[in-house]
């Protein structure tokens, strides 16, 4: 699964467990602006459509530009 570089948000809510990082997404969501809940929305979309294997194998490096 490729997550696009405004998709790195996941970095903020990662956890050691998909679910969880979902789980800590959703929460953040009402306080959110609109892009960026479009944001997450796509990218909670993502990490559900992942095996918990694939997001163990899964590199999430925050890097700055």
């Amino acid at each position: 699964m490729n997550f696009s570089v405004e998709e790195n948000l996941i970095c903020m809510y990662h956890t050691s467990d998909r679910r969880r990082t979902i789980a800590r997404m959703l929460t953040a969501l009402p306080d959110m602006d609109t892009e960026m809940r479009q944001l997450a929305n796509s990218t909670i979309a993502k990490l559900e459509q992942m095996t918990d294997a694939d997001f163990d194998g899964q590199r999430f490096d925050f890097t700055g530009e």
